[in-house]
């Protein structure tokens, strides 16, 4: 199954630059028309970057590396608030664009590329910042898969995410941690302090989730311990480029990370993690 995600790009010619919003980086590595052309590491920075990545940096861009494209251009991996883009320049121009390079039949060619430079290091980095947090894991240890999701209490999807989820956890195939955030309102944080701060965390949040119509757990203030918590895992989320709760991470058969956005079905849930 082939999971998209939706990124923002941004054009840069002359100094001006304007947003558009397309549909772009497929998690499906593998499937780019121009395989052939190598990605180079952000490491290497023996040569200068072209005045336009330069200006493009100090407005707040980062540059995570080049690799070569079609027809004579120089690719340039970029992120800007999390969010992966690719620039191109011509060896003849000044100018730079960002955006989806296709080829004549309609692909999306280069994909691969930015994967492996900008988004295969994020999502990395933040599997790596949720094993060294406190989340709630639902499951057996042993189980075949983990799947770490941001959850917020207020949120209905993550309650449906939560419902869906049962099957499999019944099963003994899923393992579900969950890291709280507290950012849809001020109630979510005091919920969360709620269930962070109870005798045994994993039944106040199942117990909450099966009240969730009636509003769930009581809030209450949150501790110091609980408030640096959650501010932590405020700031993982954003650093993870995740705009909303649930978004959930897992591994792929390649053990590779892959990002789920929003609520899925149950079946959608195995087809994602190729369980029966």
């Amino acid at each position: 199954m082939r999971h998209i995600l939706h990124s923002t790009y941004y054009l840069a010619a002359a100094g001006l630059l304007g947003l558009i919003t397309l549909p772009a980086l497929a998690q499906e590595a593998g499937t780019d028309a121009n395989e052939s052309h190598q990605a180079s590491s952000a490491a290497n920075t023996e040569s200068p970057l072209p005045k336009t990545i330069t200006v493009l940096v100090d407005q707040g861009f980062t540059f995570h590396g080049s690799f070569e494209a079609p027809d004579d251009l120089q690719g340039y991996a970029l992120s800007y608030d999390n969010e992966p883009m690719a620039a191109y320049i011509s060896s003849s121009s000044d100018y730079a664009v960002i955006g989806t390079l296709i080829d004549p039949q309609g692909n999306a060619v280069m994909e691969s590329q930015l994967q492996a430079l900008v988004l295969d290091p994020m999502l990395e980095a933040t599997w790596s910042a949720f094993e060294n947090t406190r989340f709630i894991s639902e499951g057996n240890d042993d189980a075949s898969h983990i799947v770490y999701t941001l959850t917020d209490p207020n949120c209905p999807y993550c309650n449906a995410l939560w419902k869906n989820s049962r099957p499999l956890i019944e099963q003994g195939v899923l393992q579900l941690r969950h890291v709280l955030v507290g950012v849809l309102s001020e109630d979510s944080l005091r919920k969360a302090a709620a269930i962070l701060e109870a005798d045994n965390p994993a039944s106040a949040l199942e117990t909450h989730e099966l009240e969730f119509r009636n509003g769930g757990i009581r809030p209450v203030e949150p501790s110091e311990e609980s408030q640096a918590l959650l501010r932590n895992h405020a700031q993982i989320m954003r650093e993870a480029g995740a705009t909303g709760t649930p978004t959930s991470y897992y591994r792929d058969e390649a053990g590779k990370v892959q990002r789920i956005n929003g609520a899925v079905s149950t079946d959608q849930f195995r087809e994602i993690l190729g369980v029966e």
